[in-house]
C-alpha cells in the first residue's frame, strides 16, 4: 500500500472536515491545494482564481500539488491529502482541453484506493471561496469519479454520516486494503 491517501470529490461533500478529524488523531495531513492558491492568490494579484482565469488556477494546483507530494516523501506513516495532483490534472484537462494523464504521467501518485465524496446537498454551501452552485459541483464530482475509473483507482465512496463514523470506514478500509 501507497502510503499516500487521496480524499477527494464534490466540494461541499465534508473532506477538510474529515482531514481535520484524521489530523486530530495523529495522522499526517495535507490541505487542499485550491485553498491555499486562494489565500495567496488573494493576497497578491488575484489572477490565479477559479472565477478569474480557471486555467492559470489549476496549473498552479497542479504546481502545489506536486510540492505537497514532494515534501511529504520522508513523512512516515499514512499522510491523508486533501484533494490532490489528480484534481488538479482533471481541472486543468477541463479548463484547456490538456489531457489528465499528459499532466499525470504514468507514475500513480497515490494509494489504489481512494476515497471519493459524493454531493451532499444538506451540508453543502456557497461563501468566498466556493462560489460555484451545486450543480457544478455535482459536475466536477462526474469528472473526478471517471478520471479515477480510467486511471484504475480502487474508489470508495464516503458514507454521509457523521465525520467520526467517516474516520472509522476510512481507517478499516485501508487496513483490508
Amino acid at each position: 500500500m501507497n502510503r499516500f491517501v487521496l480524499i477527494t470529490g464534490c466540494s461541499g461533500g465534508g473532506k477538510t472536515t474529515l482531514l481535520k478529524e484524521l489530523e486530530g488523531r495523529g495522522y499526517a495531513t495535507v490541505a487542499e491545494p485550491g485553498r491555499r492558491i486562494l489565500a495567496e492568490e488573494r493576497a497578491g494579484t488575484g489572477r490565479a482564481l477559479p472565477w478569474v482565469d480557471g486555467a492559470a488556477f489549476a496549473q498552479r494546483a497542479v504546481e502545489v500539488a506536486r510540492s505537497d507530494l514532494a515534501a511529504m516523501r520522508n513523512q512516515k506513516g499514512l499522510v491523508f491529502f486533501d484533494r490532490g495532483v489528480v484534481d488538479a490534472a482533471v481541472a486543468l484537462d477541463h479548463a484547456t482541453g490538456l489531457p489528465y494523464r499528459q499532466t499525470l504521467g504514468a507514475h500513480r501518485h497515490y494509494d489504489s484506493t481512494v476515497f471519493l465524496a459524493p454531493p451532499w446537498p444538506e451540508i453543502f454551501s456557497q461563501n468566498d471561496d466556493r462560489r460555484h452552485d451545486l450543480t457544478a459541483a455535482k459536475e466536477e464530482f462526474q469528472r473526478l469519479e471517471a478520471a479515477l475509473e480510467a486511471l484504475g483507482y480502487d474508489i470508495c465512496l464516503l458514507p454521509k454520516v457523521p465525520v467520526a463514523e467517516r474516520v472509522e470506514r476510512v481507517l478499516s478500509r485501508l487496513k483490508h486494503s
